[in-house]
């Protein structure tokens, strides 16, 4: 189901997920190659979110979630026993809806993470911090504030600090849970444009309720209904020459 030539960074094959008697995921299939953006669409509840969470076991919190199938990371499968799941969390970021800054200052929250994976080095981690946030386009507005609290920042900044924070620890993949949902319009057309710079360095799972925003960033478009994928292609194809009847009628705004 790779709709593209580039190595597939993560593939997930036969997954269905439970939470308790809810069979959330059934018999999920699909390959997302690397630098890419691709962008998860459907109706609220059809399972985008919980998808999502399996890509770094976020599941694993959930105390009755069952999950079976198989998730691999460059062919790694993530749920083996001997996976390390801080590692593969480093590995895969998260980023949420809400922003949602530690009440710490600013800098604290972007090295937090660095900390964590164990650097000791000040200057080092003043250096990841700065390049973190100027990488995020948020560098100019903060690094007069820079010990002051995140919790000051607008939600547009502190958004960008959140996705700041991600990148420190250099995961590989990112993903992204409505990142721009409790945006302003402007806001939102910042993170996008971040989007498609971060592309260039990682691969990006994007979950959003927004078409138009899964049109105007993916490169893959993947249509979810029911706890089920009804198709995953290129996106300029499954907006304008859908391959299924059910597509045509979500993208079109007949249902949703």
């Amino acid at each position: 189901m790779a709709m593209t030539k580039e190595k597939d960074k993560l593939k997930v094959e036969m997954l269905d997920l439970f939470y308790g008697a809810n069979h959330a995921l059934k018999k999920i299939n699909i390959k997302i190659p690397a630098n890419n953006i691709i962008a998860f669409i459907g109706p609220s509840g059809c399972g985008k979110s919980s998808l999502l969470k399996c890509l770094n076991r976020m599941n694993d919190l959930v105390s009755n979630a069952v999950i079976t199938g198989l998730v691999t990371l460059d062919n790694n499968d993530i749920y083996d026993k001997k996976q390390d799941v801080t590692q593969l969390r480093r590995k895969v970021g998260m980023v949420f809806q809400k922003p949602n800054p530690f009440p710490k200052s600013i800098f604290d929250n972007v090295a937090y993470g660095i900390r964590i994976s164990g650097e000791k080095n000040k200057q080092k981690i003043t250096d990841i911090v700065e390049d973190s946030l100027k990488r995020v386009g948020l560098w100019k507005e903060v690094e007069n504030r820079l010990f002051d609290s995140a919790l000051a920042l607008s939600g547009g900044q502190a958004q960008r600090l959140c996705i700041a924070r991600t990148i420190a620890t250099q995961p590989e993949v990112i993903l992204m849970d409505e990142p721009t949902s409790a945006l302003d319009p402007i806001s939102t057309q910042v993170i996008e444009e971040l989007i498609l710079e971060l592309k260039e360095s990682y691969t990006v799972v994007i979950v959003t309720h927004n078409m138009q925003q899964a049109a105007r960033i993916s490169d893959i478009t993947s249509f979810f209904y029911l706890g089920e994928i009804i198709e995953v292609n290129p996106t300029h194809k499954l907006f304008t020459t859908p391959e299924n009847k059910l597509t045509e009628k979500y993208v079109t705004g007949r249902f949703g």
